[in-house]
């Protein structure tokens, strides 16, 4: 039942921001575990221009069946992006007691 699971990456501007998320998405039990990398070097085009900033990647373990509902509305609550990057990849292999660890705490 491994296509359940996904990992899911989002960028913010600061590390409050990503700490402020990832405390939600636990509590809420959207998430099994939320990593926070530090200093990524983004390169973008927005709105007609090539940006270019500091911000960190949240990693996200969860399930593929809260992603649209309930993950995506709680990160647009909290984030500060107009047009947020909350992007769901699947996790077709896994280590199963980890896998499993996610299908148990998350709702």
């Amino acid at each position: 039942m491994t296509n359940t699971y996904i990992i899911i990456l989002i960028t913010v501007p600061s590390k409050e921001v990503g700490e402020e998320i990832a405390q939600k998405l636990l509590e809420d039990k959207l998430a099994a575990c939320v990593n926070i990398l530090p200093a990524i070097d983004s390169h973008y085009i927005w709105k007609g221009e090539i940006c270019n900033d500091e911000e960190l990647l949240l990693i996200v373990k969860s399930r593929f069946e809260l992603f649209k509902t309930e993950i995506i509305p709680a990160v647009k609550s909290l984030h500060p992006y107009e047009v947020p990057e909350i992007i769901a990849l699947p996790i077709i292999a896994g280590n199963l007691e980890y896998l499993d660890w996610i299908w148990e705490v998350t709702k």
